[in-house]
């Protein structure tokens, strides 16, 4: 129910967009309407490629296979980025983040192991998006903290638990102006978390790992 409401909320907001543009041009602008134009909503698409992590089983539950050598590889795949930001001032502002990727976790051993998963990342951080142009072109950069949230899907998931994984970020990037409500932006991000074993004691290795991810998108100001 929470993915679907968040999935329905860029349709809303650019809705609602519209809406408060014209509201602007026909009345004066209201003290409401100059705090939602430090606001804008931005939709991406991202390739999405994590590292893999090798290891011994740590597990102290007494997994059957601990002290063997493990290396988890997750796919590659292609996700999408929602991201709500408010700019106060050029070095003073913040964003929310979710992110929506599907993939596949393999733990290579001697009988190789794979979980599909979904992978919704939730984050908060901090933006700053400096008065300055690179080519015409406006930088951003920001970082922050939140949590991945692992769900392995019903039919290829092999009936394991879902997760959820501290994760930090940082994203740096340029956007640009194509009229006073919409622009495009292009950028990177990497996002930091412990591999997900879905409280599997015979898969946990306590390996961190990273998610590099190159976005490209639009956004829309209110």
């Amino acid at each position: 129910m929470i993915r679907k409401a968040f999935l329905l909320l860029p349709a809303a907001l650019l809705a609602f967009s519209f809406t408060s543009a014209s509201a602007q041009t026909d009345t004066p602008q209201t003290p409401f309407f100059r705090f939602l134009s430090h606001f804008d909503l931005g939709v991406s698409g991202a390739g999405m490629f994590t590292g893999d992590a090798t290891g011994p089983i740590v597990s102290g539950l007494g997994a059957p296979n601990q002290g063997t050598t493990v290396t988890q590889q997750t796919s590659n795949t292609l996700g999408a980025i929602v991201n709500i930001r408010y700019v106060q001032k050029p070095y003073i502002g913040f964003e929310f983040n979710g992110t929506y990727a599907r993939y596949t976790e393999e733990f290579k051993s001697a009988a190789p192991y794979q979980v599909q998963t979904r992978a919704d990342e939730y984050t908060l951080g901090y933006l700053i998006t400096p008065p300055l142009t690179i080519g015409g072109l406006r930088p951003y950069a920001s970082a922050g903290v939140g949590t991945t949230e692992f769900r392995p899907t019903a039919h290829g998931g092999q009936g394991q638990l879902p997760q959820g994984r501290l994760t930090y970020y940082y994203s740096a990037g340029l956007q640009k102006d194509l009229n006073d409500t919409f622009g495009l932006r292009v950028g990177v991000r990497q996002a930091f978390f412990m591999d997900p074993d879905f409280f599997a004691n015979y898969l946990t290795l306590n390996k961190r790992t990273s998610s590099f991810e190159p976005t490209a998108g639009f956004y829309i100001r209110f």
